[in-house]
């Protein structure tokens, strides 16, 4: 899915989910970050967040949190929040339910958190009715689309600060396909959003 936005189809079929917080008045976007962690990237987010003074959301990868609990770890300690992203991985749509939900409550065992976003941005909706009873559904309002090996860092940044509004819950990735873009998109995204007067805050 490489939209910046999810169409309004998408936000009709899962109309319970997260997609943006509505305007409370209050000028804050929502950094999340999907894939870690790993070590060749996550920390250097963390790094950079904690230079700005940042906060942000990290849905977390099973298999990745299990082989490295160190940063996970970390992650909790410098105030973030976490989110669960299956345990290996997996695409919704190519994936029965059971094995599925399966996934998801093995990764439960290490990521302790009540939000969830499917990988891809792909699930189906006998899933979706699952997942919510025990969880509450992220998706997003703006995709940096970071994973995108033809895309620069600038081009990236543009998505980023032609679609993010008060509310936005932006997706960037801790994983090695953002890798060579994160000390450069991080940075540009974060003073783009102190000029803008926007603050960053924590999915709950």
């Amino acid at each position: 899915m490489n939209l910046a936005r999810i169409p309004w189809l998408g936000r009709l079929l899962f109309k319970d989910a997260l997609f943006r917080i509505e305007d409370t008045g209050i000028k804050t976007v929502y950094l999340t970050f999907d894939d870690g962690p790993v070590p060749q990237a996550t920390p250097l987010v963390l790094d950079i967040l904690k230079e700005y003074n940042a906060k942000a959301t990290f849905f977390c990868v099973g298999e990745n949190v299990k082989k490295h609990p160190e940063i996970y770890k970390r992650i909790i300690d410098e105030g973030h929040s976490v989110g669960n992203h299956t345990f290996n991985h997996l695409n919704g749509w190519n994936t029965n339910t059971k094995v599925y939900m399966d996934n998801i409550g093995e990764c439960s065992k290490v990521v302790d958190s009540k939000l969830f976003r499917p990988p891809y941005g792909k699930l189906n909706f006998r899933q979706y009715k699952r997942i919510r009873k025990k969880f509450r559904v992220v998706f997003w309002d703006v995709l940096s689309q970071d994973y995108d090996l033809d895309l620069t860092p600038e081009n990236c940044f543009n998505i980023v600060k032609a679609h993010t509004r008060p509310g936005s819950v932006i997706v960037f990735h801790d994983s090695l396909k953002a890798l060579s873009k994160i000390p450069k998109l991080l940075p540009a995204t974060l003073d783009f959003l102190k000029n803008k007067g926007l603050s960053t805050d924590l999915l709950q």
